[in-house]
């Protein structure tokens, strides 16, 4: 069996982007919700993101949507980091909280906005943890906040499962964002063993894909073998 790595654009949006039961299991797994307050039904909304200015640029998320209760989840992996890019998903989390307000509906109908931004890269040098959960917190007493903006970066390079053993699907989620690409020739039984798991497996055969599908994905790898070359000649 062939695989190809989950994290590409087109491998990334054909398992989360399609299946909402795949969808719903990572984001119970992965975001900081009380059990109580996990996500039940999904409805997929559009990627883009509209400015105010219709001069400016959209912007494109990799998946976004919102679940019974009004909350939107915005869903992106990045291969590289930079500064900008935090900025950029602060931006994408404000205009998702305030587009209903733009739109005319009252204040009090703004639901939380989640964002789950999944790096390939290592974003926070300085930090040994690889999960980073923000949100507005009162500076003097950390028990208030105000918790309708909330965004999660997770630095895959820094996850071991070896070393993090608290939310077991939230290990299995991992486990196939950084072990399953086109050189793996085993996979764990515990993979093959979770039913969401198992299937985003099957979701990454290399011969689920079309010709055309797998020329995107090649184009996609390039261009951020090209990107992260001019990035690091920049530096130097």
């Amino acid at each position: 069996m062939k695989y190809l790595d989950p994290k590409s654009d087109v491998t990334f949006k054909k398992v989360f982007g399609e299946h909402k039961d795949l969808l719903i299991s990572f984001l119970n797994a992965m975001l900081p919700l009380r059990e109580e307050n996990y996500i039940v039904t999904l409805e997929y909304l559009s990627p883009e993101l509209v400015p105010i200015n219709p001069d400016k640029k959209d912007t494109i998320v990799d998946v976004r949507c919102k679940d019974k209760d009004g909350r939107q989840f915005i869903v992106e992996m990045q291969m590289y980091w930079t500064n900008a890019f935090k900025k950029r998903a602060l931006l994408n989390t404000c205009k998702a909280y305030s587009m209903p307000a733009e739109k005319g509906e009252k204040y009090t109908e703004l639901k939380p906005v989640y964002t789950l931004s999944l790096v390939n890269d290592i974003a926070f040098p300085e930090l040994d943890e690889f999960y980073h959960w923000y949100k507005l917190t009162h500076t003097q007493n950390t028990t208030y906040t105000i918790d309708d903006i909330m965004m999660i970066f997770v630095e895959l390079p820094k996850f071991s499962p070896k070393s993090y053993n608290e939310k077991k699907m939230q290990v299995l989620w991992l486990r196939y964002l950084t072990e399953i690409n086109e050189r793996t020739q085993h996979v764990d039984e515990e993979l093959i063993g979770d039913a969401n798991v198992c299937k985003a497996l099957s979701l990454v055969e290399e011969s689920a894909y079309t010709d055309d599908e797998l020329h995107a994905i090649d184009h996609y790898w390039d261009a951020v073998s090209r990107e992260r070359t001019v990035l690091a000649e920049k530096y130097e």
